[in-house]
């Protein structure tokens, strides 16, 4: 008997500067789509400009969930990403909507996508034991019991991989399960039929001038006033994670003295373009990808053709 259908979600990812928030807006005019942020520093109030926070305006016009949820002297981890994402997909699907993930915090989409373990924190007493036992009786003789409670992590696990075994080891001891069985829990997937789509530039270059103009365009319209008013709070320090984020933690540095403002220029332009950097690394690699040209001038044209077949064989959308 066929396993039921899976409801559809659409991802949207690409590096910085790439142009997701203006193709999102274009796609969700033209389809059942409601926009989830996958962003790590659009989930606080008070980062607007160093975000590039969709504006009033666009916002008016595609509403996006998850923006504008946290206090930014909080935390907001991938775990809490997660769980939002989840709750927020099921309201979106159960209104007869798609669930459209557009962002480029990385993290978020595999944690989406994969889970994440619940494994249990080092346990600093059952570590030593599992030492002592391995000074005893050597690394060999720990995989040979690895191997009896957890034999497929044993198998992938060379008999002298002292940190691995180790930690499989623990796992086990602490909680009675083989560290494999709780691997595959977390990555049960996610229960959506998931079309993913992936802004790739054909020439890195233009990427880098998009993220230069974008990065003077956001010191010209008050970078530095809107962190001087989110200092002004007196419960930020430069180590939280949203002052952590690209542009805020080089504008701390200014305005606490440490750099010039042409450094601060120079500083903030190059952590973005390593931002672009680890974001493409991730999605060459990402596993069943549809790559589109960031450049194309029918970009909007070929997403939408994606998207229209995806939607069709949920048999969800019905275009004119």
């Amino acid at each position: 008997m066929p396993a039921p259908a899976l409801p559809p979600a659409v991802f949207l990812m690409g590096p910085t500067a790439s142009g997701k928030t203006a193709l999102a807006v274009a796609l969700a005019e033209r389809f059942p789509l409601e926009i989830i942020s996958v962003d790590s520093a659009l989930v606080y109030r008070g980062l607007d400009i160093g975000s590039a926070k969709p504006d009033a305006a666009t916002l008016a016009c595609a509403p996006h969930h998850l923006i504008d949820i946290r206090d930014p002297a909080d935390a907001y981890s991938a775990a809490a990403f997660r769980d939002d994402a989840l709750r927020l997909m099921a309201d979106i699907t159960a209104r007869d909507r798609v669930p459209f993930l557009v962002g480029g915090t990385m993290l978020y989409f595999r944690a989406l996508l994969k889970g994440l373990d619940d494994l249990p924190r080092a346990d600093a007493a059952v570590r030593r034991q599992i030492e002592a036992d391995a000074a005893a009786r050597g690394w060999p003789a720990l995989h040979a019991e690895l191997a009896q409670v957890d034999a497929a992590t044993a198998a992938r696990l060379a008999p002298n991989d002292a940190q691995r075994i180790g930690r499989a080891l623990e796992i086990f001891r602490l909680t009675g399960t083989p560290m494999s069985a709780q691997l595959a829990r977390a990555e049960a997937g996610l229960p959506y039929r998931v079309l993913q789509l992936a802004l790739i530039p054909s020439d890195r270059a233009v990427l880098h001038q998009r993220i230069a103009t974008r990065f003077d365009a956001m010191l010209a319209e008050g970078l530095l006033d809107e962190v001087r008013r989110l200092r002004a709070d007196g419960r930020l320090t430069a180590d939280l994670p949203s002052m952590r984020a690209v542009g805020y933690r080089q504008a701390w540095a200014y305005l606490d003295g440490a750099i010039t403002l042409e450094a601060l220029r120079e500083q903030g332009i190059a952590a973005t373009r390593q931002l672009a950097k680890r974001q493409l690394t991730w999605l060459r690699s990402w596993p069943d990808a549809v790559m589109l040209d960031c450049l194309a001038d029918n970009l909007e044209a070929q997403a939408a053709a994606h998207l229209r077949a995806h939607l069709q064989e949920a048999e969800t959308f019905n275009p004119a």
